[in-house]
């Protein structure tokens, strides 16, 4: 098993009664929803309980994961000492979990000193959770300053680990939204934290997590958010698993925002079987798969697999990889004579460039990789050719050559139906001006797709 599901809580210590005292009844809708949360975790039976913190010990640079025994916490600060929380930390993921994130030069481990009594971000949850459920042992960590990127790729070791120690495991995410909502709030008002509240509610309603990768951290600031990174956390958590998302409540009574959400992971087996089902596409493209997704989750490139055929460990060619998103280009970068020693070499190279070197785009993220569509075009040698006429759009594609100025188009691409498109758009990418001279060839590609 893996990640059966993760949550989005707030944690207004005023929602519990006692710190409240009647003022917790303008958010009953939050405190609903809490409670109907927790009731399904509990139908779920979690082995691992797994919960982020935007207070637990924050690092500039470094993602801390709790590491004693047993987790004490209590809302003594708030004049609550008779609401605290005790839990069991599962010693054998949190180790694990720690290799994990050092395999993959992340950094994130046991490093630290905290407080506990301080995160009322992991006491809130867990006072709720452990009124109807407490068979289970925790994973707690805090969040950084580091890159988006980073968290989402922690998320992803943490459903890496639970996958390996074949845990039941469920993920909470526990932050605050906005707290800039309303101008007679604690910290006044905002047009960017409306802004945020509206963004990030409608992402959570439709499980569109990239909507959380693209927020730029002075707009986060201007909307003075809480738990963004245990979000992006969470996102990385729930890594090319199908879930079924509901948004349950949100509400912004006192001018901070307050969402609960769910996140159920849908059939474990359809998805596996999906898995299973990219080993059986073409050999071509998935090597171009397997390279473009251990650089983007780990940053390096990979080795070239053993257990490749012939052809692609002995044969030398020019190779294009291609990625799509939605019908829509993502990537195309290639070669148009080897520059490696083998054909498989030739594509684990230009996949790599494909995804974060092409100009036109930015770098692919983690989270659009379930997403893309490849192809990789294996060039023919080319010939020269001295007019248009031995051109056809739909079988040859075309080199324009003038001085050290080259461009490449591939054939039979969607929208370029003429031969003069196709020279068009090869001049313009080598920079060459439609009444300069130049020279043409022509090839012909083995598409794989």
């Amino acid at each position: 098993m893996s990640i059966i599901a993760a949550f989005i809580f707030p944690h207004p210590p005023i929602i519990m009664p006692s710190i409240g005292k009647g003022e917790e009844k303008k958010i009953r809708k939050t405190s609903d929803c809490y409670k109907k949360a927790c009731e399904m975790i509990a139908k779920l039976k979690p082995d691992t309980i797994i919960i982020s913190s935007s207070h637990c010990s924050m690092y500039s640079d470094y993602i801390h994961i709790s590491s004693a025994d047993e987790f004490n916490g209590s809302l003594s600060r708030f004049g609550a000492k008779g609401i605290s929380v005790h839990a069991e930390y599962d010693k054998e993921f949190i180790s694990i979990l720690k290799e994990e994130t050092e395999g993959v030069n992340l950094n994130a481990g046991l490093l630290g000193y905290e407080e506990p009594d301080s995160d009322h971000a992991s006491v809130i949850p867990l006072a709720f959770l452990n009124e109807v459920y407490t068979d289970y042992r925790l994973v707690r960590m805090g969040i950084s300053h580091l890159p988006f990127a980073d968290h989402y790729r922690f998320g992803m070791c943490i459903s890496e680990v639970s996958e390996r120690l074949n845990r039941r495991s469920v993920f909470i995410a526990s932050g605050d939204l906005s707290h800039k909502l309303k101008v007679f709030g604690p910290y006044g008002y905002a047009k960017e934290g409306e802004q945020y509240d509206k963004i990030v509610t409608d992402a959570m309603s439709k499980g569109n997590f990239s909507k959380f990768m693209d927020l730029k951290e002075d707009f986060l600031e201007k909307a003075a958010e809480c738990g963004h990174r245990t979000f992006v956390i969470m996102a990385g958590a729930l890594d090319k698993k199908k879930v079924e998302a509901d948004l349950l409540s949100y509400e912004n009574t006192f001018g901070v925002g307050y969402a609960v959400a769910s996140f159920l992971v849908k059939n474990e087996a359809n998805r596996k079987q999906e898995v299973k089902d990219k080993h059986v596409e073409d050999e071509y493209v998935a090597l171009a798969r397997y390279s473009i997704e251990h650089y983007v989750r780990n940053k390096r490139v990979a080795k070239l697999p053993e257990n490749l055929s012939e052809e692609l460990l002995i044969n030398r060619a020019g190779v294009f990889v291609s990625l799509k998103k939605n019908g829509n280009l993502r990537g195309c970068i290639g070669t148009i004579h080897p520059v490696t020693r083998s054909v498989g070499e030739e594509i684990l190279r230009n996949a790599v460039s494909s995804c974060s070197q092409d100009p036109r785009f930015n770098p692919v993220r983690p989270e659009e990789l379930e997403e893309l569509e490849y192809s990789v075009d294996v060039l023919m040698p080319s010939e020269k050719i001295q007019s248009k006429e031995q051109l056809d759009v739909k079988k040859y594609g075309v080199i324009v050559t003038s001085g050290f100025k080259r461009g490449l188009l591939l054939p039979n691409l969607e929208g370029v139906d003429t031969v003069d498109e196709q020279i068009d758009i090869a001049l313009q990418k080598a920079g060459i001006e439609r009444n300069e001279k130049y020279n043409m060839e022509r090839f012909e590609v083995v598409r794989h797709k």
